[in-house]
């Protein structure tokens, strides 16, 4: 694996993870903005997709209509206002990411918690945006209702909260579904080779050219203004997220807190681990991985990805300029490739 210092080709930046653009009449692209980020969409083909635009807009609001806690009527907030004990009816595509929460958190202690909404807003990285530390008697009282084991998926799509106030946030695997359900829509429409990317987490699919398989996706270190030391790896058929704590976070009287919690505290993660990059067969994993390994910090998280074999690359310093660059096993075989 060689570190580069330098692309002399045209490169769009994400959120610790960025892809190369070959802008030629060999593609067909599509770029925007949705869920506070950008979004691009890239399919090898010279001839021009039918509803292309109209598709992925489908994808996205169906994914919103689901999930969005900013959107009033979306289907989380309904299950977020029903009452404890109350059986509630969801969706097949909410069932879905809470049968997935319910996985990494039991895989993980905990560490992946999408119960953590209260307190995400008791922080000031929800919808609530005003920046102070809460007091520690209130972050007891929010953790009283914090816990994916406080929530029962019952037969026939229907959920139970079992006590008051538990809320759900699920932006921390939402994303991740987004970039699945538009590969789909494309894998459906008949296309095998297409790079989707939202706000920095990726599918790969197929082929970025007839001579060789796979895209590139480089790895940047993690900076809150700029990106050092990229290096590309080939990603063919997989799924690559990114969780970090460089960009989303506030200092008060001079301590930095950043927006990755730990679900058990109630307090922001504290560690050196400043990224982490996590590799899957789909993007909903790979999402909800990165999130409970950047909470785990990183001795817990190495030792977790390599017990369950995950390849994840971890950015570890104080410095993003110094930090050093360490891999699970699993994330060799990819890098080396």
């Amino acid at each position: 694996m060689k570190l580069l210092s330098f692309f002399v080709f045209l490169m769009v930046l994400t959120a610790g993870l960025l892809f190369v653009r070959q802008d030629t009449t060999e593609y067909q692209t599509l770029r925007g903005y949705i869920f506070g980020t950008y979004y691009a969409v890239k399919v090898r083909t010279d001839k021009p997709i039918e509803g292309f635009a109209q598709m992925v807009d489908a994808e996205f609001a169906k994914v919103n209509e689901h999930l969005s806690i900013f959107e009033k009527n979306s289907e989380i907030n309904q299950l977020n206002q029903a009452g404890f004990f109350q059986k509630q009816k969801v969706s097949p595509e909410l069932y879905l990411l809470l049968e997935a929460s319910k996985q990494v958190y039991e895989q993980s202690g905990g560490m992946f918690d999408p119960t953590v909404g209260p307190l995400i807003e008791l922080w000031g990285f929800g919808v609530n945006k005003e920046h102070q530390v809460p007091k520690e008697s209130e972050i007891k009282k929010v953790l009283a209702s914090v816990g994916f084991d406080k929530i029962e998926l019952l037969p026939n799509y229907e959920v139970m909260k079992t006590v008051p106030n538990l809320s759900l946030n699920l932006s921390a695997i939402a994303k991740g579904y987004a970039v699945d359900r538009v590969a789909k829509a494309l894998i459906d429409k008949g296309y095998d080779d297409f790079l989707v990317d939202i706000g920095g987490e990726i599918y790969a699919s197929g082929a970025r050219n007839e001579k060789e398989a796979g895209w590139n996706v480089g790895i940047a270190v993690p900076a809150e203004k700029e990106y050092e030391n990229s290096f590309a790896v080939v990603v063919y058929n997989m799924a690559v997220a990114t969780s970090g704590n460089y960009r989303n976070f506030y200092y008060v009287n001079g301590r930095k807190y950043a927006h990755t919690l730990n679900p058990k505290t109630g307090y922001p993660a504290s560690s050196n681990l400043l990224s982490v990059s996590v590799f899957a067969d789909n993007c909903m994993m790979a999402d909800a991985y990165a999130t409970a390994i950047m909470s785990m910090g990183k001795e817990e998280g190495l030792n977790f990805a390599e017990k369950n074999k995950i390849p994840v690359i971890l950015f570890v310093g104080e410095n993003p300029e110094t930090a050093k660059i360490v891999y699970s096993a699993a994330a060799k075989d990819i890098v080396e490739r």
